[in-house]
């Protein structure tokens, strides 16, 4: 059987990661993959009760993630539904390139960590289209956006689906991963910059032709109200844990139903078509729900893995090969470059356990780090990068060629620092 469980898993992976050359919809690899897994594991595992608890066990961890993302990609939604963003955009008053550069590459950095890594990347790459109008110049920016955001979404609880997997998993705390990650993943985001802001000295940002505001779908005190208010309860997150000890998802719930009631209340005298486009009613229809089927089925899929005990030997055969706990995680940081972090840090929370790695310890931060910026030196390589991909047109092998050996350096950068600090303060 543990034969044919690692077999099917290879094949599902396999279509996972080549989504795009056979054309078939990862979400649909996912759950066939995990269908399959179960099935064969139910037919062959013997103890039916314990496999029957097993999987009870592997849906409420899944669920506590999946309602998680719900909450926080709705609250984001309904954001950008009352142009919040601009708020963003009007601060944006420079004329130069490299100046610009480092403004966005910030601005994505640090928002990344409180909207997440994919959601920060549309956003972002969204307002320079009405910032600049050359699309040249705009590929670089949208480079960097991608690795601004996978930085900046490795340092924090909420940035990325993988550290908010950690998190609730228990094996980072939002204010140590903080502590932890965040010079490692401000150098991958600096080096880059450095190299890409000497090519573009000199340059000037060529504006579009003014955007028409009469279309705005709401006043500037609804706009900065939803703004402002969407942030909070996203950072108020990981204090509501904090003080509650309720898992995560509990408090992205409670704050989207905040900001529902709000909206509710400042919406009220409008006509019905006009405030139904500014509800949460309407962002659900908006939200992203391939990916979080996806979520689904590769959790689920890896699940099997763990309860059959192959990624307990998985680990024990690295030990073996590597022998040092961080060029295994390296290479699990390089190879998230080819194929999805999401199931590979699910596979690593199987493959080591809290009682011989407890929270926040070496293990755990490093794999947050590794994990969430290797996906940057591939176009491919992460959630961000796939969309950016879309987004503006970004060609294979135009990244790999201008992109890929920077996000390289700023990646062993990053995790250079991260063992030197670790190694002076434990």
């Amino acid at each position: 059987m543990i034969g044919a469980v690692v077999i099917i898993f290879i094949i599902a992976y396999a279509a996972i990661a080549l989504e795009h050359p056979i054309n078939i919809n990862k979400s649909a690899s996912a759950l066939v993959g995990a269908g399959v897994l179960w099935t064969v594991y139910a037919l062959f595992g013997g103890d039916q009760t314990l496999i029957g608890n097993q999987l009870n066990t592997s849906v409420a961890a899944t669920a506590q993630i999946v309602f998680f993302l719900i909450g926080a990609m709705t609250i984001v939604e309904v954001i950008d539904a009352h142009d919040g963003f601009e708020v963003i955009t009007a601060l944006i008053r420079t004329k130069r390139q490299v100046t610009l550069m480092w403004i966005i590459g910030f601005v994505t950095f640090f928002l990344s960590a409180v909207l997440d890594n994919l959601t920060t990347t549309i956003v972002m790459i969204s307002l320079m289209k009405k910032i600049s109008d050359s699309q040249e110049d705009r590929l670089f920016f949208a480079a960097m956006i991608v690795i601004a955001a996978n930085a900046g979404g490795a340092w924090s609880a909420i940035g990325d689906v993988t550290t908010t997997m950690l998190w609730i998993g228990g094996q980072i705390t939002p204010l140590a991963i903080i502590d932890g990650v965040f010079p490692a993943a401000l150098v991958n985001l600096i080096i880059p910059l450095l190299v890409v802001s000497y090519s573009l000295r000199g340059k000037n940002i060529v504006p579009p032709v003014a955007a028409e505001h009469a279309m705005r779908k709401t006043s500037s005190f609804e706009r900065n109200l939803i703004f402002f208010l969407g942030l909070v309860l996203l950072i108020a997150v990981p204090l509501f844990k904090t003080v509650t000890h309720l898992p995560p998802f509990m408090g992205i719930l409670f704050g989207l139903g905040v900001l529902w009631l709000v909206g509710e209340l400042i919406h009220r005298d409008k006509d019905a078509d006009e405030k139904h486009r500014l509800t949460p009613v309407h962002a659900l229809t908006r939200i992203d729900m391939s990916s979080i089927v996806f979520f689904i089925g590769i959790l689920l899929a890896v699940a099997t893995l763990e309860h059959t005990h192959v990624l307990e030997a998985l680990a024990q055969w690295l030990d073996r090969i590597f022998g040092r706990q961080e060029l295994i995680v390296i290479a699990l940081g390089l190879l998230s470059a080819i194929v999805d972090n999401v199931p590979l840090v699910a596979a690593t929370m199987g493959m080591y356990n809290l009682a011989q790695y407890p929270t926040d310890s070496f293990l755990w931060e490093f794999i947050a780090y590794c994990a969430g910026t290797g996906g940057s030196i591939l176009i491919i390589g992460s959630a961000a990068g796939v969309a950016a991909m879309g987004l503006e047109k970004i060609y294979f092998f135009w990244y790999v060629k201008r992109i890929s050996g920077l996000a390289l350096l700023g990646y062993l950068g990053g995790a250079a620092v991260y063992i030197v600090q670790y190694r002076l303060f434990h």
